[in-house]
């Protein structure tokens, strides 16, 4: 299966390093999670109900029309994981990089797949499209950071509906980037976007996401998972979440600021052309192995990616911890110099 971010435990053991003494930086998900309130013993005590208001919630803060179908998942990794089981086997374009539970879920459910990468998408021909049944796209991508406007997400979609196929766009991070969400098409037959609840809001522990798609493709989703897949305390935590627009506002400002501080922070450590979204930074880098070994040597971990060799870092959560991340990238610099 593939690998994660945020494997303290494993990182502790290799290096040595009690897990409490670790800066994690390898998972891209925002320092400063939406501050959660007690959860009332009743929510604890029943089973979720259905009809609380939560959907109706996640399209209003998605901007999806009122006929679009909403699937409360337990994360999105749920409906990547459900969505190729939905399908006989077909073709199914798949971006390289990307997120790479897409591809392991369309392949483990006898799909072929298709590798899809920068060089394919950056000339005019799109003749490429016509040989595909699914579409998978990840936008803003995961780890890259690149995005595609949604006119030509839509024109994908458009093609491959014409012959009764999928694009399903994987928005994880689109929070703060409004403009690049497609929630608003998602009233469409064969258009599915999965929205997460846990990187923007900081609870990925919650396990909460969402399928905003077609009522047809959406009722053999909501079949396929069955009843209360999300529990009850994490749809009470979500409804709440998404209810505060002033704390989304402000929160969305900080990132901001904070990831612009990570660019520069970087890039004055010689890891400049980085790209990303508001909550990492991908730095393309031919010793990213050594950098990322080196890192954990000092207690800070980042993911690491092979195919192109890159490095990923998440947002440091205090001024304690941006110290300590420059302390960490001065001293990488100085043992790769000195190497």
């Amino acid at each position: 299966m593939p690998k994660h971010g945020g494997r303290l435990n494993a990182a502790a053991k290799r290096w040595g390093i009690p897990r409490d003494q670790w800066l994690d930086l390898s998972t891209g998900i925002n320092p400063h999670g939406w501050p959660v309130p007690d959860v009332p013993a009743e929510v604890w005590q029943r089973l979720p109900e259905p009809d609380d208001g939560l959907e109706a919630l996640v399209r209003q803060w998605a901007g999806a029309p009122a006929d679009a179908a909403c699937v409360s998942v337990a994360g999105s990794q749920e409906a990547i994981m459900v969505l190729p089981r939905l399908r006989r086997s077909c073709r199914v374009g798949i971006p390289s990089p990307g997120y790479q539970e897409h591809g392991h879920s369309w392949s483990h459910a006898g799909h072929q797949l298709v590798s899809l990468d920068r060089a394919l998408l950056s000339g005019d021909d799109e003749s490429w499209v016509e040989d595909l049944d699914v579409l998978v796209w990840i936008n803003p991508n995961n780890p890259t950071g690149e995005t595609i406007e949604p006119e030509r997400l839509l024109n994908w979609h458009q093609r491959v509906r014409r012959r009764g196929g999928w694009l399903v766009v994987d928005e994880a991070f689109v929070d703060g980037c409004p403009e690049l969400s497609l929630a608003f098409a998602t009233g469409r037959d064969g258009l599915a976007v999965l929205r997460s609840f846990g990187k923007f809001f900081g609870l990925a522990g919650v396990r909460a996401g969402a399928v905003l798609a077609g009522q047809e493709l959406a009722e053999r989703l909501r079949n396929a998972i069955g009843p209360w897949t999300v529990s009850g305390p994490a749809r009470y935590v979500m409804s709440r979440a998404l209810k505060d627009e002033r704390w989304q506002t402000i929160i969305a400002e900080r990132l901001s600021a904070d990831i612009q501080r990570l660019e520069r922070l970087l890039s004055d450590h010689g890891l400049d052309a980085s790209s990303g979204t508001l909550l990492f930074r991908y730095v393309p880098h031919p010793r990213s192995a050594e950098l990322a070994e080196a890192l954990a040597a000092q207690g800070v971990l980042v993911r690491r990616f092979d195919q192109p060799p890159a490095l990923r870092f998440g947002l440091p959560g205090s001024e304690a911890e941006w110290q300590r991340l420059s302390q960490a990238l001065m001293a990488c610099g100085m043992s790769l110099t000195n190497g």
